[in-house]
């Protein structure tokens, strides 16, 4: 083997600028837009990044493949993902940090009592703070001693990626009024609109799941969500 060849297929080392440098993340996550700044922060961060958008894949992807990371988040369109949270924590051998994820902080502990190592709040757009999340919950010796985080940029998802939310639930609403369905659009759209830094929609988003909660009409609620949905995916007229 020639010293360039060996050079080459020797792994490089983490660094301060990029201290994921060798590990590999798996992010089970149903919104492109949010998908798209894990990838930012990995890819930003060093790591190599797969993603799953519901627990069936992430399960298939699994059996494949063995990631040192698995990000999960807590509401997705076919389940829980405490469930897989939990499948993570049990399995032998065991993935080195599993995390869990939501817009809901109330989902901490939900994610911790399924055996989680940790706990990502979306949105999340510091690299510094994703960073020491998941390097505080490697193993010992897995990071280099004395390497620190120095990088405290803020990343920023193409929108086009939350485009694509919305027309994935616009697609929802005009096929699917299921009782399970509408209790997944106020969650995925919550959680999409706190990542986004979009309150209105958040707040129509969090009224739809206090009226289903309760047991009160919700059609209103889905209606002004439709229109919401719409007016986001429109293309802007050119004055």
């Amino acid at each position: 083997m020639t010293d360039s060849l060996e050079a080459l297929l020797t792994p490089k080392p983490p660094t301060p600028e990029r201290p994921l440098l060798g590990l590999t993340v798996l992010v089970v996550e149903d919104s492109r837009f949010a998908s798209e700044a894990m990838r930012l922060l990995c890819l930003r961060s060093g790591a190599r990044i797969r993603r799953a958008d519901r627990l069936h894949a992430a399960r298939k992807h699994l059996r494949v493949y063995r990631p040192n990371v698995v990000i999960v988040d807590l509401g997705l369109p076919d389940g829980s993902g405490s469930e897989l949270i939990g499948e993570l924590a049990a399995a032998r051998p065991r993935v080195e940090v599993v995390l869990g994820m939501s817009g809901d902080s109330g989902a901490e502990e939900l994610s911790i009592a399924a055996g989680a190592d940790g706990f990502i709040e979306k949105p999340i757009s510091s690299l510094a703070a994703f960073q020491h999340r998941v390097m505080s919950c490697l193993p010992d010796g897995a990071c280099p001693q004395g390497l620190r985080v120095i990088n405290d940029d803020m990343i920023n998802p193409d929108p086009i990626a939350l485009q694509d939310d919305f027309v994935h639930i616009a697609d929802l609403l005009s096929t699917e009024r299921g009782d399970g369905i509408l209790d997944y659009i106020a969650q995925f759209l919550a959680g999409v609109a706190r990542t986004a830094g979009d309150a209105e929609m958040e707040t129509a988003a969090n009224d739809l799941a206090d009226h289903r909660q309760q047991g009160l009409p919700h059609e209103a609620n889905v209606a002004h969500i439709a229109g919401l949905v719409q007016a986001r995916i429109e293309p802007r007229k050119v004055v």
